[in-house]
């Protein structure tokens, strides 16, 4: 073979390019098709999720006998659907905010004044004004006289004597 075969037959057009434009009319086409076609691509999947959902009410089981109000669509809870639907005993809704409801109140009564009960005049203080007293006034002490110093002359009565109950709160 010669080297004069594989040489460009065009070689003295200085290199090989379009010489046509693109056509404004092409790029119309092609943009308008891409459109018609997302168009129908949207359509379908919009008939496929159409489908599906009825499918999915149409084979949803039976809501319990015993719940009332059932809402149509019970993929989407309606704002206070279980606290009115379900009969009691109710399980814990929201365990932190219960808790946390309960630990103020505990220290609202800590820190608080208020009535125990009224009719017997028993009230609670703060805990803090509460120690204060017990400091300013003391504990309460057993009276030294007591039935503990005395001697016992029958040593089968200490056996059958119960020591005395305290209540605690």
């Amino acid at each position: 073979m010669s080297n004069e075969t594989t040489k460009n037959e065009n070689a003295t057009e200085h290199g090989s390019y379009e010489h046509q434009d693109l056509q404004v009319s092409g790029i119309f086409y092609f943009l308008l098709a891409l459109i018609v076609v997302t168009v129908i691509c949207l359509f379908g999947l919009r008939g496929i999720y159409a489908y599906l959902e009825h499918y999915e009410k149409s084979s949803q089981p039976a809501v319990n006998a015993l719940v009332t109000n059932v809402p149509e669509d019970t993929r989407h809870i309606a704002p206070g659907y279980p606290q009115t639907a379900f009969p009691s005993p109710k399980l814990e809704e929201d365990e932190r905010g219960q808790l946390n409801d309960i630990r103020t109140n505990e220290e609202k009564e800590l820190n608080s004044y208020g009535w125990v009960d009224e009719r017997a005049g028993t009230v609670h203080i703060p805990i803090e004004r509460a120690m204060d007293l017990v400091v300013q006034r003391g504990l309460a002490v057993r009276p030294q006289g007591g039935p503990s110093d005395k001697p016992e002359s029958n040593p089968q009565s200490s056996k059958t004597q119960s020591a005395p109950q305290v209540e605690k709160k």
